[in-house]
């Protein structure tokens, strides 16, 4: 095929094309299929016409499957991180007006912690973290409430009897002082660093 003629089928891809810096691709692709099912002689202008129609085919599902693949990956992104339901609990309400120092041994106590691990976590010693715990009642009292019954945060579907088994051994052999895990199941242990 001669440059010029060639020239002239890359313009036709241009125009065809979204993309300009698709057209090159667009216009080989078009010109594979041309050859495979014998319409190859381009001076002919019932080949042209079928050329560009094939590459108008080509361009228009090109963005077909680009728009599937985008609703199928904001689908998936959705379904993966689902949008936050806005939480206005009263004892959310409260919870998120707390100084800092009491919204710590809050969060921990409401995530199934005991007295030992927030007191561990939070370097406190004993008489502070129980006047935080009781500045915590009396703030939960007068607004009227009272803390969640159970565990709220170990009501994941999660085998948590399995985790605190494996929990003690690794526990014991990394020398740590507490240990847990996160919202997915994996093991974690805290232990202060040497100073």
């Amino acid at each position: 095929m001669r440059q010029a003629a060639y020239d002239q089928l890359l313009a036709l891809a241009r125009r065809c094309s979204r993309v300009p810096a698709d057209a090159d691709d667009l216009l080989q692709d078009a010109l594979i299929e041309a050859i495979r099912v014998g319409r190859a002689d381009f001076t002919r202008p019932e080949h042209r016409r079928w050329l560009v129609g094939v590459m108008r085919n080509k361009v228009r599902m090109a963005a077909r499957g680009a728009t599937r693949s985008r609703l199928r990956d904001s689908a998936w992104q959705a379904a993966r991180h689902p949008q936050p339901v806005a939480d206005e609990t009263p004892i959310s309400a409260l919870l998120a007006s707390l100084p800092p120092a009491l919204k710590s041994v809050a969060a921990l106590a409401l995530s199934g912690h005991d007295r030992r691990e927030i007191a561990y976590l939070l370097r406190l010693d004993d008489v502070t973290l129980r006047q935080r715990i009781s500045t915590l009642g009396k703030r939960l009292r007068a607004a009227g409430l009272a803390l969640p019954e159970g565990t709220p945060g170990l009501g994941l579907n999660l085998a948590y009897g399995r985790i605190r088994d494996a929990l003690l051994p690794a526990l014991l052999r990394e020398g740590g002082v507490f240990a847990s895990h996160d919202p997915d199941g994996h093991l974690f242990i805290v232990r202060r660093a040497p100073t």
